[in-house]
């Protein structure tokens, strides 16, 4: 029911943009979810494109989506401030990066928010809002409501790099990577987490996210990664063959024509040179012990963002896998999971992993002060 304004850089990108707007609500329309009348008074009155920053001019709401590059967005948001009217809310959907910087280049940092959407972002439910130091109350609310509007599933976030979600993403997928590097296979990870619940393995998911983003932000935290992380360069290395996951037909997996995922053979040769560069011989992994450390490294992070108050309640990280990220619905999500499992069993779990690298496994404070307590993740949601 909303009128929306799309804007592009070039004709081409414009075409493609509304081409896919159109198969959108042509599925819509073959699915029953509207009818043919209502897909024409859409594409005829509601959904207007532009190629000249003015068309924004009387927008109430903004939202920003170009590439993940933070000088990109600050040029975009720079033209934003100029052309938005007084009261329009300029809303950016970066996936990781400081939405404080970007606001602090505009004259209304008070009208400037995160609206995280997650891919594909007319199916998934989940809209992380992204809540900068200097956002007003008002401004806030209205990304709430859009959510409500758009029937999405909307949870606060405060800010850091890659916010709830995707912070502990980069966790967790550490984990998987130094079991990759360590002996298992891609596949058998994959296999391993979607026979728990998951939806979709871990590499399976970056294929269909683009492995380029990953990469992309990778390399911007590398001046910043501390010297005793260990790092696997797997993943850096399928997408320097250019292998960015389904969009190049190639990542992990091979996307065939008319073909389901199949094993990419090219990467079990990175992978054999990766383990024979860092000296590493090859261990064999039990799927339940891939699932413990993948589950174990997701809560402890998700218990560090509750700690340093990016989500404001363990149901928030929750609702974030749960609606965002395939996490099994049965499970209730990942501190739901860890108060089930145990959390002294997971703080014993941790420190058993520490053994071998102590500087990734380490024990969440929170959870400490919870089990000394007695309580669990469910005791703070109130």
């Amino acid at each position: 029911g909303l009128r929306v304004t799309m804007l592009e850089q070039d004709g081409e990108a414009l075409a493609r943009g509304r081409r896919a707007v159109e198969d959108n609500l042509e599925g819509g329309v073959k699915r029953g979810k509207m009818s043919s009348r209502v897909r024409d008074e859409i594409l005829a009155d509601r959904f207007v494109t532009s190629l000249d920053y003015s068309a924004l001019g009387d927008a109430d709401l903004v939202i920003e989506a170009v590439f993940e590059d933070m000088q990109v967005k600050k040029a975009v948001f720079s033209s934003l401030d100029q052309v938005c009217k007084s009261g329009a809310i300029l809303a950016s959907n970066t996936s990781y990066l400081d939405i404080n910087e970007i606001a602090a280049l505009t004259s209304r940092p008070q009208d400037v928010i995160g609206l995280h959407f997650f891919s594909p972002a007319h199916v998934m439910r989940l809209l992380e809002v992204v809540v900068p130091e200097k956002a007003a109350a008002d401004a806030v609310a209205t990304g709430f409501a859009l959510a409500k509007t758009l029937r999405k599933v909307a949870v606060r976030s405060g800010v850091c790099d890659g916010f709830i979600g995707n912070r502990i993403l980069s966790h967790y997928r550490k984990a998987a990577d130094y079991m990759m590097l360590d002996g298992a296979s891609p596949w058998q990870i994959d296999r391993a987490l979607e026979d728990f619940g998951f939806a979709m393995g871990p590499y399976a998911v970056g294929d269909l996210a683009g492995l380029d983003i990953g990469w992309a932000t990778r390399r911007r935290l590398e001046p910043a990664r501390d010297p005793r992380e260990r790092y696997v360069a797997i993943a850096d290395k399928i997408c320097e063959q250019g292998w960015f996951g389904r969009k190049s037909g190639r990542g992990y997996y091979r996307y065939e024509k008319g073909q389901l995922r199949a094993p990419n053979p090219a990467v079990e040769a990175i992978i054999a040179a990766e383990r024979q560069a860092a000296g590493i011989i090859p261990r064999d992994f039990s799927d339940d012990e891939i699932v413990a450390r993948y589950m174990t490294a997701m809560a402890n992070e998700g218990a560090r963002v509750v700690e340093d108050g990016i989500a404001l309640r363990p149901i928030d990280v929750d609702a974030v896998f749960l609606f965002g990220y395939g996490f099994p619905r049965h499970l209730g999500g990942p501190l739901n999971y860890a108060d089930q499992t145990g959390l002294e069993q997971m703080l014993a779990d941790t420190a058993r992993f520490a053994e071998e690298d102590g500087f990734y496994w380490r024990q969440p404070e929170l959870m400490k002060k919870l089990v000394a307590k007695g309580e669990t993740f469910a005791d703070l949601n109130v």
